[in-house]
């Protein structure tokens, strides 16, 4: 249930920029953002989240998004500026804190036994 949270959070961001920035088609927008999706759940969410906290992983998130958004503008001839990843890379960031917030706030989270 996390993973599609961020799945969709993140793909809605990622899709409307690429296509929006790059003139990316849908489809190559989808993908991306699912490879991005699932990377960054791997690496920033079940790694580095668990290892430290949200501000750090949140920043690795973002850090992890410039960098390969900025492979798939290039792998793809994408016409994405350093500013426009940054501006990417920083609205996933901020997507993300309240991503952590919500996942840590119910991973803390104690139900009653009955």
């Amino acid at each position: 249930m996390k993973f599609v949270l961020k799945w969709i959070v993140n793909g809605a961001i990622m899709v409307a920029s690429l296509m929006y920035y790059a003139h990316a088609s849908l489809w190559y927008a989808i993908v991306t953002a699912t490879v991005i999706t699932i990377i960054a759940y791997f690496v920033g969410d079940q790694l580095i989240l668990r290892m430290t906290n949200n501000p750090v992983a949140t920043i690795a998130d973002a850090i992890l998004a410039y960098v390969l958004l900025w492979l798939a503008a290039d792998s793809f001839n994408w016409s994405l500026s350093v500013g426009e990843i940054l501006i990417i890379a920083v609205v996933l960031g901020i997507a993300e804190w309240f991503i952590h917030r919500y996942v840590l706030q119910s991973d803390l989270e104690v139900r009653p036994t009955r």
